[in-house]
């Protein structure tokens, strides 16, 4: 027995010896190490994206990936299982109207003209209880989607939800009033199938509420959603853009300046209430609104504050802070005798950069960039791609620390996108695009928040670790 242990030991012996020759071996004739980078998320070029025009029929859509990217993509428009074009060209604008009784359009993209796809969808009506500009950015499917605006009792509201993924997805909707939480008798959960998409008007969710602030949350598979909002005795119509995610520091730009109504809707989204102070950023600085300053804001409910007086001359961005998260939105309503309404929202700097799909200049329309530095001053590129002709030299613009700077874009013949691409020792800027148009009775209006652009994706480090394997 003794002898047979020996041996055991002996060969498990011969086993560790042969092991680390192998090892001393692979030491000597590995090659030199060289410099790595430090650890962290690195930056890579987006390799595919989808956006949803959510609601595009008899409306004119803007599709375009800025130049620059390199290698084979293509970007597919499709509605149903009917496919209305196919674009392979980086830096140029597609601009046509859509048939009329088409469903949610979905632009799909992948390699080159994946990075930067911008897509946006505008209508335009004269007369009517819709008359106005209504234009809306067409967003990616997400887990979250924030939107705030009137309710229904002041608008009709309706809700597009559309599911672009191959699998089902759940989507819940959360409302908040000025009254609080509203639960609604259908429980507001819906099941999209993949590929479906669904309109729900929120009146039927929860009918009273004058103003409102909407979650859309999934908890399985991700979801596009927009919303329109046709304002009640012929006020005007436009979209909801997105709100930024609930925060404690909320910048909310793109007001446009000019005479007309700017009511403010704040909503608290913790569980308790919480005081925000307001602030406006100007072309002539940053200052308090005397005697709005503060907004208290019930826990899980939506305030309202009327800034028609502090800041309708002057463009401008609002500066919100509050002890707990909050989101944002404002609605700006012109002037004349037939109204028009448009709505910006709470936004994230523009860090990537940021594109506008659709822009109009000349014969009574303009189109203007709303810039705004909170903090450090800001600088950037601002680059015009018109649908057809050569496409101008960029143009620089400085914005100075906590001020908001207005820049008008140049007049072109016909639609254009628009790209601005912070410049290196730029401070943050967020931003707006406002767009309007003179016609009998009044003004059309539009804003659009600048959002960051889909150029580039954080992908976490990959090292070599024999901890994958080795306790």
């Amino acid at each position: 027995m003794k002898s047979l242990i020996e041996n055991r030991f002996g060969l498990l012996g011969l086993v560790l010896v042969a092991l680390l020759a192998l090892y001393g071996v692979a030491f000597a004739t590995q090659p030199k190490a060289t410099a790595r980078p430090a650890p962290g998320p690195q930056k890579v070029p987006v390799a595919s994206v989808t956006a949803i025009c959510p609601d595009p029929a008899e409306t004119t859509v803007g599709v375009i990936t800025p130049p620059g990217g390199t290698g084979p993509g293509a970007t597919a428009l499709l509605t149903g299982d009917k496919t209305l074009a196919g674009l392979d060209t980086t830096g140029s604008l597609w601009h046509e109207q859509i048939p009329a009784k088409s469903g949610p359009l979905v632009v799909a993209s992948t390699g080159s003209m994946a990075a930067g796809l911008e897509a946006g969808q505008m209508r335009r009506e004269t007369s009517g209880d819709q008359r106005g500009l209504a234009g809306v950015r067409c967003v990616e499917p997400v887990a979250s989607t924030w939107l705030v605006g009137p309710g229904p009792a002041a608008a009709d509201v309706t809700l597009h939800l559309t599911n672009a993924d191959p699998a089902p997805a759940i989507a819940e909707i959360m409302i908040y009033s000025g009254e609080g939480p509203v639960v609604s008798d259908s429980g507001g959960v819906f099941t999209l199938k993949p590929g479906e998409s669904r309109t729900v008007k929120l009146k039927d969710l929860a009918p009273s509420p004058l103003v409102m602030a909407v979650e859309v949350r999934t908890t399985s598979g991700r979801v596009a959603a927009a919303a329109r909002a046709v304002m009640r005795g012929g006020r005007g119509v436009d979209w909801l853009p997105v709100s930024a995610a609930p925060a404690t520091r909320v910048v909310v730009p793109g007001v446009p300046g000019g005479g007309g109504r700017r009511e403010l809707y704040v909503a608290s989204t913790g569980e308790s209430d919480t005081l925000v102070e307001v602030k406006a950023l100007t072309p002539d600085g940053t200052y308090a609104l005397k005697g709005r300053e503060l907004v208290e804001v019930p826990a899980g409910s939506v305030a309202t504050l009327d800034l028609s007086s502090g800041i309708g001359g002057q463009p401008s961005a609002l500066l919100l802070t509050s002890d707990t998260p909050i989101v944002a939105g404002l609605a700006v309503t012109g002037t004349g005798k037939k109204i028009d309404v448009a709505f910006t929202a709470g936004a994230a700097p523009i860090d990537l950069g940021s594109v506008v799909a659709d822009n109009r200049t000349g014969k009574k329309k303009s189109s203007r960039l709303l810039l705004t530095a909170p903090d450090a001053a800001g600088k950037v590129s601002v680059q015009v791609l018109p649908r057809k002709g050569e496409a101008p030299e960029p143009f620089e613009v400085d914005i100075t620390g906590s001020h908001t700077k207005e820049v008008k874009l140049p007049k072109v013949d016909g639609a254009f996108a628009v790209v601005v691409l912070p410049l290196p020792g730029s401070g943050p800027v967020y931003g707006g695009r406002v767009m309007d148009e003179s016609v009998k009775g009044g003004l059309l209006l539009t804003a659009q928040p600048l959002a960051s652009a889909r150029m580039w994706a954080l992908v976490p480090p990959i090292t070599e670790s024999v901890a994958a394997v080795l306790p």
